[in-house]
């Protein structure tokens, strides 16, 4: 059995990025360099330039080479790479006027790359190292040619002032940037709290779905039972076909009971089979006569052909049995059921013709323990309206003309249809 290869971390991908980003800077220093000698006729000491961004390329390549191996990649690898881009920068620096030269700010690239992907030791670490590396810059350098070898006092004071900006500026992002980075590592941590409860919120509900359809299933032969042991004395035989159905109806308990365990704690994609459509609402309603033998029934499915394959999800299905049970138990002697499909939705309505539902009973419809029928929880017509919100479906009571209540569920297929 093939594995897949393990997601890279997150130091591995921003190492790729610093890879990126420092191709980019030595092909910029080249080109400034190129430039400088070029056009503006600058002497500068080439060979000792080249040098450093020769080295500074072998060192990307060892890096992206080192990436393809399978050895993990630490906090202190990511800081030691980023400290090296630090001392380039400061030799090429030392080389074409110290801290007179206008790149020297550049000293906030690492340093705000350290901020955002390193924690905050690290980051005061590098501010450290850039601050000593660029105050020492301001005492051993080696003279730009040119203009800037005959300014005076004047311009000594602007590289202080530049050097002043930047020691603010290192602290300021160092500051920010760790207080920035523990607020997102806090919202990270609420989120993936909130997710987590999300999901058990969800299979809680999935498991008491399942576990009221049970309730349903489980009510037929527990009365058929309870019927037949009424007429059992201990000095009385009993016949055979009552002891026959006793086993029939305790083997279909047990087959709910078997269903209801299987099914518990299991994600959608495994909770169900792929089946089309127009079977599946063949079989659960099949599975749901079997059930309640003594409800006539009509059914009448229609759509577009082939139906669209789905999964056959247990809870969705369960939602279902529970609206039909509530149907039959409404109007024992009238259900009616009609369903039509696209390849993009379902529109599924039971029908009865019962008593009917009072208009702030029906306002209230799908709120927990809220039950009409003076006995149970209340949570069949609840569960079924969670299990459709959460497939982005809508159930719908309305008032039947000439009495009774139609249900009409509503049922997006993106979320369960096999492509």
């Amino acid at each position: 059995m093939n594995r897949s290869a393990p997601l890279p971390s997150s130091t591995a991908i921003n190492l790729r990025r610093l890879i990126l980003i420092r191709v980019i800077a030595i092909a910029g220093q080249a080109l400034t360099v190129a430039f400088a000698v070029a056009s503006l006729h600058m002497s500068l000491p080439l060979r000792p330039l080249v040098l450093i961004l020769a080295a500074m390329a072998v060192v990307n390549l060892f890096t992206w080479l080192r990436l393809r191996r399978p050895w993990p990649i630490r906090d202190a690898e990511l800081f030691a790479q980023l400290a090296l881009d630090v001392l380039a920068l400061t030799a090429l620096l030392y080389y074409t006027g110290g801290s007179t030269n206008p790149f020297a700010p550049l000293y906030l690239l690492p340093l705000t790359l350290t901020a955002a992907a390193l924690p905050w030791a690290w980051t005061w670490a590098m501010a450290g190292l850039t601050v000593a590396c660029y105050s020492a810059l301001l005492f051993v350098y080696v003279p730009l040619p040119g203009t800037h070898a005959v300014h005076g006092e004047e311009f000594q004071l602007h590289v202080v002032g530049m050097w002043l900006g930047f020691l603010l500026s290192a602290g300021l992002i160092a500051w920010f940037a760790v207080k920035m980075a523990a607020t997102l590592r806090d919202r990270d941590r609420l989120t993936a709290a909130m997710r987590e409860q999300e999901l058990r919120h969800e299979r809680v509900l999935a498991l008491g779905t399942l576990a009221t359809g049970a309730a349903h299933e489980l009510g037929t032969p527990l009365s058929t039972m309870a019927v037949l042991v009424k007429d059992l004395a201990p000095d009385k035989a009993v016949a055979a076909e009552t002891l026959s159905i006793l086993r029939n109806q305790i083997t279909r308990c047990k087959e709910i009971l078997s269903s209801l365990s299987a099914a518990a704690g299991q994600v959608r994609a495994e909770a169900g089979t792929s089946r089309p459509l127009d079977a599946w609402l063949e079989e659960l309603m099949q599975r749901w006569q079997s059930l309640r033998p003594g409800v006539p029934v009509r059914t009448h499915f229609d759509g577009t052909l082939p139906a669209p394959r789905i999964v056959a999800e247990q809870t969705l299905a369960q939602a279902i049995v529970n609206i039909l049970n509530n149907a039959a138990d409404a109007s024992p002697a009238a259900v009616e059921v009609s369903g039509h499909w696209t390849e993009e939705e379902l529109v599924l309505e039971i029908a009865d013709r019962g008593s009917g539902l009072a208009p702030e009973i029906m306002n209230r419809a799908g709120e927990p323990f809220l039950s009409t029928k003076g006995e149970g929880l209340g949570l069949g017509l609840f569960l079924a309206y969670t299990t459709f919100n959460r497939f982005g479906g809508v159930v719908r009571l309305l008032a039947r003309a000439g009495g009774g209540t139609l249900c009409r569920l509503t049922l997006p297929l993106a979320a369960l249809r096999v492509s």
